[in-house]
Protein backbone atom coordinates (compact mmCIF):
# COMPACT_ATOMS: atom_id res chain seq x y z
CA UNK A 1 0.00 0.00 0.00
CA UNK A 2 1.11 3.66 -0.66
CA UNK A 3 2.20 6.15 2.02
CA UNK A 4 0.54 9.28 1.16
CA UNK A 5 1.56 12.22 2.46
CA UNK A 6 -0.98 14.52 3.23
CA UNK A 7 -1.54 18.33 4.47
CA UNK A 8 -3.47 18.69 6.67
CA UNK A 9 -4.52 22.40 7.20
CA UNK A 10 -7.73 23.91 8.44
CA UNK A 11 -9.49 25.94 6.48
CA UNK A 12 -7.54 24.93 3.29
CA UNK A 13 -8.39 24.64 -0.18
CA UNK A 14 -7.97 20.55 -1.46
CA UNK A 15 -7.62 19.71 -4.87
CA UNK A 16 -9.17 15.69 -5.71
CA UNK A 17 -8.67 13.09 -8.14
CA UNK A 18 -11.13 10.29 -7.47
CA UNK A 19 -10.83 6.88 -10.01
CA UNK A 20 -13.43 4.33 -10.00
CA UNK A 21 -11.77 0.66 -9.15
CA UNK A 22 -13.51 -0.82 -12.26
CA UNK A 23 -12.14 2.62 -15.13
CA UNK A 24 -13.91 0.71 -18.10
CA UNK A 25 -17.48 1.14 -16.30
CA UNK A 26 -19.60 4.54 -16.73
CA UNK A 27 -21.61 4.56 -13.30
CA UNK A 28 -20.18 8.29 -12.33
CA UNK A 29 -22.24 10.09 -15.54
CA UNK A 30 -24.97 6.74 -15.65
CA UNK A 31 -25.67 7.70 -11.84
CA UNK A 32 -25.31 11.35 -11.92
CA UNK A 33 -28.72 12.03 -9.60
CA UNK A 34 -27.34 9.76 -7.26
CA UNK A 35 -23.81 11.10 -6.71
CA UNK A 36 -25.80 14.70 -7.12
CA UNK A 37 -27.94 13.75 -3.76
CA UNK A 38 -24.98 12.06 -1.74
CA UNK A 39 -22.71 14.90 -2.14
CA UNK A 40 -26.08 17.22 -1.06
CA UNK A 41 -26.47 14.94 1.81
CA UNK A 42 -22.29 15.21 3.14
CA UNK A 43 -22.44 18.46 2.67
CA UNK A 44 -25.38 19.20 5.60
CA UNK A 45 -23.52 16.73 8.06
CA UNK A 46 -20.02 17.90 6.75
CA UNK A 47 -20.10 21.80 5.92
CA UNK A 48 -17.27 22.28 2.71
CA UNK A 49 -17.74 24.50 -0.19
CA UNK A 50 -17.37 23.16 -4.14
CA UNK A 51 -15.08 25.45 -5.80
CA UNK A 52 -14.76 23.36 -8.94
CA UNK A 53 -15.97 20.16 -9.49
CA UNK A 54 -15.72 17.67 -12.89
CA UNK A 55 -17.41 14.05 -13.26
CA UNK A 56 -16.48 12.23 -16.06
CA UNK A 57 -17.84 8.31 -17.13
CA UNK A 58 -15.01 6.93 -14.45
CA UNK A 59 -13.66 9.59 -12.27
CA UNK A 60 -14.03 13.30 -10.15
CA UNK A 61 -11.78 16.31 -10.23
CA UNK A 62 -12.75 18.38 -7.36
CA UNK A 63 -11.92 20.96 -5.78
CA UNK A 64 -12.87 22.07 -2.46
CA UNK A 65 -12.40 24.80 0.88
CA UNK A 66 -13.09 23.30 3.95
CA UNK A 67 -14.34 25.78 7.22
CA UNK A 68 -11.50 27.26 9.23
CA UNK A 69 -12.58 25.05 12.05
CA UNK A 70 -11.60 21.74 10.46
CA UNK A 71 -9.12 20.16 8.19
CA UNK A 72 -10.76 16.79 8.37
CA UNK A 73 -11.73 16.39 4.40
CA UNK A 74 -11.14 12.43 4.30
CA UNK A 75 -14.11 11.86 6.28
CA UNK A 76 -16.25 13.87 3.91
CA UNK A 77 -14.99 11.14 1.06
CA UNK A 78 -16.02 8.06 2.96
Amino acid sequence: MSNYRRNFVHGDCYFFTVNLLERQQPLLTDHIDLLRDSVRRVKVLYLFHIDAWVVLPNHIHAIWTLPPDTNDFPVRWR
